[in-house]
């Protein structure tokens, strides 16, 4: 079992990520999630999950590996009301038993966007007061997080290997080398529930102010932050969980 709880010295934390890449960095995504969420991270480990509209195939898998995974699931206050149904029809559907539900700190909204207009001045403020801060409170309790990230999403994903470190944190990333091809397959193969926004012109789904469809042949992940130059909620940039 790796101690992920505190900060590491720099030369453990390169063995340990060495150890990870060479025993598990070639599996395939199952196997590494079972790797991970049943041996090496054993009751360490949580999947971050936004229920969105590629969601569906991480949290299958995690569902076939252990159903009692933690799942934290960030209601922003600012989703689609289709997300938060989303989410508890999948965690139904899939069996997945232990959804753990973070938001904002009420406080923090009171003195920081009071009037729940704060996205319109500043998207990343907005971020890191409804995603960015929460998570990284939730995430106390663990060393390690699976994310969904994909490499072909942005030019910023475009090198994420399979397990990282990042701060303190291990990531899990078992999708890392996946395209949308293979995605959509294995959704309609396993005729996995599908988000009910998708069919209305949104592939990318996020919070619902900053979130627009999109024009079917377009990047699908035009319709995030429209009109912005930015691709990321924060979650994964520097050290911020």
């Amino acid at each position: 079992m790796i101690a992920t709880n505190t900060k590491m010295k720099s030369d453990q934390t390169t063995r340990d990520i060495n150890f990870l890449m060479s025993h598990y960095g070639h599996l395939n995504s199952l196997d590494l999630l079972d790797a991970m969420i049943n041996k090496e991270f054993k009751g360490n480990i949580s999947l971050v999950s936004s229920f969105g509209a590629e969601s569906i195939v991480l949290l299958d898998m995690v569902a076939q590996v252990n159903p009692a995974t933690p799942i934290i699931f960030i209601n922003t206050q600012k989703l689609f009301g289709e997300t938060v149904r989303y989410q508890n029809d999948v965690a139904k559907a899939l069996g997945l038993s232990n959804i753990i539900t973070v938001k904002p700190d009420p406080l923090e909204i009171a003195n920081e966007d009071k009037n729940g207009l704060l996205w319109t001045r500043d998207t990343d403020a907005c971020c890191d007061l409804r995603k960015v801060r929460p998570l990284a409170r939730a995430m106390n309790g663990y060393g390690a997080w699976i994310t969904g990230r994909k490499r072909f999403q942005t030019k910023e994903r475009g090198n994420i290997p399979h397990i990282e470190q990042d701060g303190s944190k291990f990531k899990i990333n078992p999708l890392a080398d996946w395209n949308q091809t293979e995605l959509d397959k294995i959704i309609a193969d396993k005729n996995l529930p599908r988000h009910p926004l998708i069919d209305q012109g949104y592939p990318s789904i996020g919070c619902m102010p900053c979130t627009a469809r999109v024009e079917i042949g377009q990047d699908r992940r035009m319709g995030r932050w429209a009109g912005q130059d930015k691709t990321e909620c924060g979650i994964h940039i520097g050290e911020n969980i």
